[in-house]
Formats: C-alpha cells, structure tokens, sequence
C-alpha cells in the first residue's frame, strides 16, 4: 500500500481546544492508526509540527507526545517549503494574519472560527482561498456529532413534516475565578482580545442552523454582561467587557422553502437543568425531536398525547417517558477526528472542502448582525455574502 505524509502546523495546541480535540483526540489517533484511507485504497499519514508563543509549553506537549517538531517561530513555519497544511486555533485576534500568509505560500489551511474579527476580513479570506485554489476548512463540530446526525437524519426523511421551529439551549456555569478557577479562559471575557458569547456561539449557530434547517435570513438579539468582575489566571480582578451571555431569534429559509423560527439561548452564566450541555427541539406539523451533543428523542404526531392546562392540580404525566430514543444505526467517532479526515481527504485530492471560508464568513456575518441588532434594538436582515 501507497502511503504520502502530510506535514501540519499545528497552531494554538497549548489551548484547551487545540490540544484536546485537534492534537490529542484527532491528529494523534490519526497517526497512530497509519493515517487516513484515501478513495484509491492508498493512505495519507500525518505528520504534526507544533507551534505556539510559550516555548516550555509547546515543548512539554512535544516531548510528551513524541512529536519530533515544534516552534516559537509562527512565520518561519508557514513560510517552510515542506509544510502542506497549516492549521489554526490560536486567538481570533491572530488568525486573518496568519491564514492569509498561509494562503499565500500555497499552504492549505483548517482553521477553527470565527476565521476573523470582521466580516470584511472573513470575506477576504474566502476571496484569498479562491485565488489560491488551495483546499480550506473551518471546523464544524458540531455536525459531527451523534445527536445532531440523527436530527439532521430526521429532517433528510421527512420526519417532521412542515418544520415549524427551532429550540436551542446552550451554557453553563462558568465560575468567576476568585474562589474557585474559571473553566475557561480569561481573554473570553475580554472584548478588546476577541472575546464574547456573541462572537463566539453565534458562527457556531449559523452552521449548525444551515447544516440542520437552512440559510439564516435575519436575526434579533440581545447580549448582556452578567457578571462584570471575573478573576484571571494569576488571580487578579479585571473587568469583563464581553458579553457572556446572548439571546437570539432568527429567521430560517427551510428545505421546502418554509420559514422556521429560531430561538437560541446561549449564557455562560446560567446553571444547567438539561440533559446535556447544549440542547436543540425541533418541531414541525407530523412529529418534534430533541438532539444533544449524543442523543436525540422523538415523538411522532400519532404519538403526541393531549395535556390539558390545569394549574389546580398537580402533574402526572411523564412529559419524558413519552418520547423514543433515535437509534444510532452506525458507530460514530469524535467528531473532530471525522472532520479533519474529511479535510485531509479533500486536500489530498486538490478539491473544496464543504465547510470553506465562506461558510465561515456567513457565521461571521451572523455575529456581527446579533451584536448590531442589541445594540440598535431592531431586527437584522443578512444580505447574501458574494466573492
């Protein structure tokens, strides 16, 4: 068997997402594995190069791991000659740069999103990608994962009959850092360093809305700041000047042309009563559906019983009991992993990847209109993005 290596940089690994889902759980498995089958039967393996701005860290991750590559240097990289892939996750603020000049060396780019600070910059780089002809792709995730499969699944079969509107739920507590260390990092919370609920879940929002339903075509929101003193790394107070938490109502364009509303809470002030983390209720004419990051419960029409409001008496129903579990039927991994083999398989083969710049600009674009829409207090129609 015919087997190539491609050599990444790996951008950012010394972040909670980088390390984790992108070198520990994809990359690495990958190489252990021989690499990714191709479409002919060959493989492709990988080779990671680790890049990050703390020496001692990139080189514990390297050594720890039995990577044989690692830098300080993010340019030197990207301008290498023996570099195919450069991959991105680093902070906003520093990723246009640095895919642009990827770009231009002929490197081809996944990257994790939003891909800019502005929706101008997003679409150059969609217009840059285009110039290039390398392959490009913006991590999706979520797409990737068993219960929004078996949604999307739903929606493909006609389960739902007219789709009339979308749920979504997604937070958590995340603590402020005096008394007990934050979850996640402090430049979240930080505006002037990209940070944002807003910013952040909106891109995330506005692919899984177009990968389940369809095209987003306006927006309303509201952002907030709930917790304006959170503490950092080194213990210290700072002023929170993001918004962590975000709540929006979008409009969609449905598979059958029908227009479905959306409702999407996103707090990382909230505390969580719900299965999972992130939660999606999907309702239509002929039966509704409820998807989490792994499971997803339906209930058909023929199936829907008939509650009668009465606040005089006590409930007895069991609401949950009467939904079914959708059944996998196939053996999924992490979703991470599934997109980058995807990835690689296309930049192998010299073709688009279906999750490009600019369906990142679109998340882009959709952040940008949910921050304009609280501020002004109106709702958001989104134009068409054209390269």
């Amino acid at each position: 068997m015919t087997t190539r290596t491609l050599r990444i940089a790996m951008n950012g690994i010394t972040g909670r997402m980088g390390y984790r889902q992108h070198l520990l759980r994809s990359i690495l498995p990958i190489r252990e594995a021989g690499g990714v089958l191709l479409e002919d039967g060959t493989k492709v393996q990988v080779e990671p190069i680790l890049v990050g701005r703390r020496a001692d860290a990139v080189r514990e991750i390297a050594e720890k791991h039995d990577i044989a590559e690692w830098t300080t240097d993010q340019d030197a990289v990207i301008d290498a000659d023996d570099i195919d892939v450069y991959f991105d996750s680093q902070v906003t603020s520093r990723r246009y740069a640095a895919l642009t000049r990827a770009m231009r060396n002929g490197k081809h780019i996944f990257t994790e999103k939003p891909t800019a600070e502005t929706l101008e910059e997003a679409i150059q780089l969609a217009r840059l990608r285009t110039e290039t002809g390398v392959t490009a792709g913006v991590v999706h995730d979520k797409l990737y994962l068993p219960g929004l499969v078996k949604l999307r699944r739903l929606v493909d079969e006609g389960f739902f009959g007219r789709i009339l509107s979308l749920r979504g739920e997604f937070g958590y507590w995340v603590f402020e850092g005096d008394h007990q260390s934050a979850q996640r990092p402090s430049w979240n919370y930080r505006k002037e360093d990209g940070g944002g609920m807003t910013t952040d879940m909106f891109c995330h929002w506005n692919y899984v809305l177009e990968g389940i339903l369809g095209s987003v075509k306006s927006v309303v929101a509201r952002t907030a700041t709930h917790i304006p003193t959170r503490w950092d790394e080194r213990g210290e107070a700072y002023d929170a000047t993001a918004d962590d938490a975000a709540y929006g109502i979008f409009e969609i364009a449905g598979p059958n042309g029908e227009e479905i509303i959306a409702q999407i809470n996103s707090s990382w002030a909230v505390r969580v009563y719900r299965d999972e983390l992130v939660e999606f209720q999907v309702d239509g004419t002929h039966g509704s559906a409820v998807a989490g990051l792994r499971k997803c419960v339906a209930q058909q029409r023929a199936h829907t019983p008939k509650p009668v409001w009465n606040p005089d008496l006590p409930v007895t129903e069991p609401f949950r009991d009467q939904w079914l579990e959708v059944p996998a039927n196939d053996d999924l991994d992490n979703g991470f992993k599934l997109q980058w083999e995807e990835f690689l398989r296309d930049a192998v083969a010299g073709r688009e990847h279906r999750y490009d710049l600019l369906s990142a600009a679109r998340g882009v674009q959709l952040a940008e209109a949910g921050l304009a829409s609280s501020a002004e207090g109106r709702r958001i129609e989104l134009s068409p993005i054209t390269l």
